[in-house]
C-alpha cells in the first residue's frame, strides 16, 4: 500500500517504532514539533510532496494533512511512500475527514504481551490451538516453558514498556501513570473533541475501570458519576478512539439460548486502570490480560478473526469465544489453582450447543497443572498459554 498507518494508545512504543526499526532513508517529522505543525497548516507540500519516502508521526493532531497524503499518492502511487502514525484510531476521529480508504493499510500496535516482555517478539499459542487437533493439544500446551508467572504483579505493570520494563517499584509506576493520565486529559484528548468538563471525564475513566469485566450500562455509569448517558456515551467512545477502552461483543449466533447482546467493557492496559480505579486486581484484571493478549494476536493476523464473549439470559456465560474463519475456540478464565468440573459447566454448555464447529474448550488457571477436566476441556496455566 502506499501508505501504512500504525496506531495505538500513547507509550506504546509507536515512535520508537518508526524510527528505529524502519528501514532505508526516510524523513521523519513529528506533529510534537509546533514548527511541524504549522507547515502543515500553511503548506502541506513541505512535508508530503517530495519522492523520499516520508514518517509523519502523531498525525492525530493535525488530521487535515491527510488530505494532502492523499492527493500525493493519487499524484503518483508507491508502496510504501508515506508511514503515519497516531495515538488514536483515525478511522473513529470525528475530525479526520479522510480516512485514505483504499490508499492505506492500518496496524495496531498494542502495549506489549508477555512473551514480549520476555524478549520473545510474540503472544499467545492461540494459532497453534486453533490449528492443533486437539488429540495433540496437552503436548503443545506442556511444551511452553515452564515459567510460572504472577498473575497480579503482571496485571500491575501493564503492558506499556516503560512502567512494565523499567519501573522497578509500585511507587515509581504510580508516578508515570499520574503522568500518562494528566498528559492524556490535557493533551491527547483534546486532540479528538473539545472536552471542557476534565474532572467528569476522569470521573467516568475511573467508573469505568471499577466496571471492568462488566458489560456496558450507560444509564448505570451515568448514574454513578452524575452524567447524562448521551454524555457517558461521548466518553466512552472518544476512550474507545484513543485505544485505551476496549468494548467486546456478544458472540451472534443465537441457535436455542436466548442470548445477551450487551458489550463488555475492558481496558488496553490493566497496570493503567489499576491505577485509575486505585483497587487490587481481581479475576476480570487476569481476564483482560488475557484479552490484550487476544486482541495482540488478532491484530497480527490477515485473515479475519473476532474475540467475542456469550452469555445466556439464563446466566451461562463464557468469558470469550476467538473466532477464526468457521472455528470457535471457547475460553475461560478462573483465579484458582486447583480447577474443579465445577469450573468448567460453562464451557461444557456453549461445546453442547455449537458442537458442529468448536474447538475444545480452554479453561485458563492460576496453578501449575496441564490436564483434560472432561474430554472436551483441557485446563492450562494462564502464563503456558500467553
Amino acid at each position: 500500500m502506499p501508505a501504512v498507518v500504525v496506531t495505538g494508545a500513547r507509550q506504546t512504543g509507536k515512535s520508537t517504532l518508526v524510527q528505529e526499526l524502519t528501514p532505508g532513508p526516510r524523513r521523519y517529522f513529528s506533529f510534537d514539533d509546533l514548527d511541524v505543525v504549522d507547515a502543515a497548516r500553511r503548506d502541506p507540500e513541505i512535508l508530503v510532496g517530495e519522492s523520499e519516502p516520508v514518517t509523519l508521526d502523531e498525525v492525530q493532531r493535525e488530521p487535515a494533512v491527510l488530505g494532502a497524503v492523499k492527493q500525493a499518492i493519487d499524484r503518483e502511487r508507491r508502496p510504501g511512500r508515506f508511514l503515519l502514525t497516531g495515538s488514536a484510531n483515525l478511522l473513529l476521529m470525528g475530525r479526520a475527514s479522510e480516512s485514505l480508504a483504499g490508499r492505506a493499510s492500518y496496524l495496531v500496535l498494542s502495549p506489549m504481551t508477555r512473551r514480549e516482555q520476555q524478549g520473545s517478539g510474540g503472544g499467545g499459542i492461540w494459532g497453534e490451538l486453533l490449528d492443533t487437533d486437539e488429540q495433540h493439544w496437552f503436548e503443545v500446551v506442556a511444551a511452553q516453558p515452564d515459567e510460572p508467572a504472577d498473575w497480579k504483579e503482571f496485571a500491575l505493570r501493564g503492558g506499556f514498556p516503560v512502567p512494565a520494563l523499567e519501573l522497578g517499584t509500585p511507587e515509581e509506576r504510580a508516578i508515570w501513570f499520574d503522568g500518562y493520565v494528566t498528559t492524556y486529559l490535557e493533551r491527547d484528548l483534546q486532540d479528538l473533541s473539545a472536552v471542557s468538563a476534565l474532572p467528569d471525564f476522569r470521573r467516568l475513566m475511573r467508573a469505568a475501570c471499577l466496571r471492568l469485566g462488566g458489560m456496558v450500562n450507560k444509564t448505570d455509569l451515568g448514574r454513578d458519576v452524575a452524567l447524562p448517558q448521551t454524555t457517558v456515551h461521548r466518553y466512552l467512545n472518544l476512550l474507545e478512539a484513543s485505544l485505551l477502552l476496549a468494548r467486546i461483543p456478544a458472540y451472534a449466533v443465537n441457535r436455542t439460548k436466548r442470548l445477551i447482546k450487551s458489550p463488555k467493557l475492558y481496558w488496553a492496559d490493566t497496570g493503567l486502570a489499576l491505577h485509575l480505579a486505585q483497587t487490587t486486581p481481581s479475576g476480570a484484571h487476569l481476564e483482560n490480560i488475557v484479552l490484550a493478549d487476544l486482541l495482540a494476536w488478532r491484530a497480527t493476523r490477515t485473515d479475519h478473526a473476532e474475540v467475542c464473549y456469550w452469555r445466556t439470559t439464563g446466566g451461562e456465560e463464557v468469558d470469550f469465544v476467538l473466532e477464526a474463519g468457521n472455528r470457535l475456540l471457547p475460553i475461560e478464565v478462573k483465579t484458582t489453582q486447583r480447577p474443579s468440573l465445577r469450573d468448567i459447566r460453562h464451557l461444557r454448555s456453549f461445546r453442547a450447543e455449537y458442537s458442529d464447529v468448536s474447538r475444545p474448550g480452554l479453561l485458563l488457571h492460576t496453578g501449575t497443572s496441564v490436564e483434560w477436566l472432561a474430554p472436551d476441556v483441557l485446563a492450562a496455566p494462564w502464563w503456558r498459554i500467553l
